[in-house]
């Protein structure tokens, strides 16, 4: 084969060079095209994460996974040490960066989003809360008192990356509004999921770590006001801030959230300032280019190159452009490791009676299963009867009882909220996660078939 035949397999137009994979890694996406596929690919890797997990923490390996997973790490700099297992440095650490996206996902959709106008979010809006506060009162209702009376916020959390996973299963029968309307939904339960961690899972705390966390965000406030559009003074000071909440008893992941909300929004150069300066730059790269030399020994149009590189990143807000970034190591990384670690549950199928008639698995399983169902039903046929609210575009009311059903998959965000309610009863967090992996089964099969039942194929 010619040098010129090889050319032509990794290349479909004249001066452009493709690996075998690229052209499809290339295709160009809406954010939003891009966030569904990203969280589809996240639900199936959660899937297959916690299936290992499953496997693990009831196979031949079970010792080994329990001796990693609460294997002692430590950060020493001089007389200062942070010591924790790999268990807290994932939930306590990784977990913060999860919350970091959530928040940036949050952000923009307040500023420019679904919930930026209040006629189209009132609808999600609503459903969230309904769906948050129905369930927690199923589980009140069947763990009134005692220490499984800490387990109310379990059943109030959706998991995006699941519930999203499995609507996009049916995206050739479902219209992309009720997507649109899952997100949104989805994004405002998991703000109300911080708010309960920060208001109601927080024990003891500590004034002036707390006072030091409130000078670091008003520092990283003061980087958005200054119009400082570079990462990593952000990521510096919410380092800090994430070990000052530690230290304060504010559960760290909270660091996430603050750090995210100081991210600006609002880019450099306005897209007519852009377009004008990307002509100018590309006058003076095709003066300087020479056929056939390589752009390697072109010092001007590297030079060019480069600032156009540096425009781009002007033209972009950085919520957006760090939205980007971190969304795939998130939902690619740190969520399945998370599920690696959580999801082991020993299951002991002769005591398999005991385990479903348990008053924390109960609550934790009919909280997600129906509280959801009816909460975010409820809400929205109360709002739409009212007029107060609107059905997403080519949307029927049948399909948002589907959307419900889905909702009630609550995996990572519900494990999350588990671990810190009962982080000192092995027995009753043992109940949770095993409700929690039992709901979010049903409520997936059941969203599933009653969205192919009611919606035809576009």
């Amino acid at each position: 084969m010619s040098n010129h035949d090889k050319t032509n397999t990794h290349s479909s137009e004249k001066g452009i060079f493709n690996a075998p994979w690229e052209k499809s890694i290339n295709k160009i996406l809406t954010p939003f095209d891009e966030f569904i596929h990203r969280q589809t690919t996240s639900g199936i890797l959660l899937m297959a994460t916690a299936l290992i997990a499953l496997l693990l923490a009831n196979g031949p390996l079970v010792s080994s996974y329990e001796h990693l997973v609460h294997t002692l790490i430590s950060i020493k700099i001089g007389d200062w040490a942070l010591e924790m297992t790999l268990h807290h440095w994932i939930n306590d650490g990784m977990m913060a960066l999860f919350f970091f996206v959530v928040g940036l996902e949050l952000k923009r959709e307040i500023l420019v989003g679904e919930l930026a106008e209040l006629r189209h979010a009132a609808l999600p809006i609503g459903a969230a809360i309904g769906g948050m506060v129905v369930p927690a009162l199923i589980y009140f209702a069947i763990n009134p008192d005692g220490d499984a009376a800490r387990g109310w916020g379990i059943p109030m959390a959706t998991d995006i990356a699941f519930a999203i996973g499995a609507l996009a299963l049916l995206a050739s029968r479902v219209p992309k509004a009720l997507i649109t309307f899952l997100v949104a939904l989805a994004i405002v339960d998991d703000l109300g999921a911080v708010l309960v961690i920060a208001l109601f899972y927080t024990d003891a705390i500590a004034l002036a770590p707390l006072a030091a966390a409130a000078g670091l965000f008003a520092l990283l406030l003061a980087f958005n006001m200054s119009g400082i559009r570079k990462t990593m003074p952000y990521f510096i000071v919410a380092v800090f801030l994430w070990y000052a909440l530690m230290q304060s008893g504010v559960h760290a992941t909270l660091a996430g959230i603050l750090g995210a909300m100081s991210v600006p929004a609002i880019p450099k150069y306005k897209p007519e300032r852009f377009s004008a300066h990307v002509k100018e730059l590309m006058q003076r790269f095709d003066a300087n280019h020479q056929p056939g030399v390589s752009i390697m020994t072109n010092d001007e149009l590297r030079a060019v190159v480069q600032t156009l590189n540096n425009s781009v990143h002007s033209v972009e807000a950085p919520l957006q452009r760090m939205e980007h970034t971190w969304h795939m190591p998130v939902a690619y990384l740190v969520i399945p490791i998370f599920a690696l670690v959580n999801a082991g549950i020993p299951l002991e199928f002769g005591a398999l009676g005991e385990t479903l008639t348990h008053p924390v698995m109960l609550g934790v399983t009919l909280g997600l299963v129906l509280g959801k169902f009816i909460g975010i039903t409820g809400v929205c046929w109360v709002m739409l009867k009212l007029g107060v609210a609107v059905l997403p575009k080519d949307t029927r009311f049948t399909q948002i009882a589907g959307v419900s059903l889905l909702a009630g998959i609550g995996f990572t965000m519900s494990i999350f909220v588990a671990q810190l309610g009962f982080e000192n009863n092995e027995e009753f967090l043992l109940m949770a996660k095993t409700g929690i992996l039992a709901a979010s089964l049903l409520s997936g099969v059941a969203g599933f078939i009653w969205l192919y039942v009611v919606s035809k194929p576009n």
